[in-house]
């Protein structure tokens, strides 16, 4: 048994899959037409971080209940957690890549950590060894 994804709400597909893997190096898996359950037109859009086996499905928002819970997935918390082997190297490219970060790194007895926005404003941990 295995998580295979888990759900994003974003506003819009393509800023989403540009921010997944432009900025943050992920490579996109898929990205193919689908329908929702009632026959409506929408994309099959999943990312996932190189090597990794886990995927982030990126759903375009349907409605207005949808709507109001994009960036606010995991009320406010950070609920997505992003492990890198290099710490400092990854910090720094987000930033070049003008990822927003909430907090400072800092070291925590689980390693190095600081907290970053995600495409809709979701809360992530960059998360390295300490």
């Amino acid at each position: 048994m295995r998580i295979d994804l888990f759900t994003i709400v974003v506003t819009e597909y393509d800023p989403a899959i540009e921010f997944f893997t432009e900025s943050l190096g992920f490579e996109l898996v898929e990205d193919s037409a689908s329908l929702t359950n009632d026959g409506r037109s929408k994309r099959w859009v999943v990312v996932r971080p190189p090597g990794a086996a886990t995927g982030v499905l990126l759903a375009r928002a349907d409605g207005e209940r949808q709507a109001a819970a994009v960036g606010d997935q995991v009320a406010g918390r950070v609920g997505f957690f992003l492990r890198v082997e290099d710490f400092e190297v990854a910090y720094e490219r987000m930033v070049d890549s003008g990822i927003v970060f909430v907090t400072s790194p800092r070291t925590e007895p689980y390693g190095r950590v600081a907290v970053f926005l995600d495409i809709a404003g979701n809360r992530w941990d960059l998360l390295g060894p300490a």
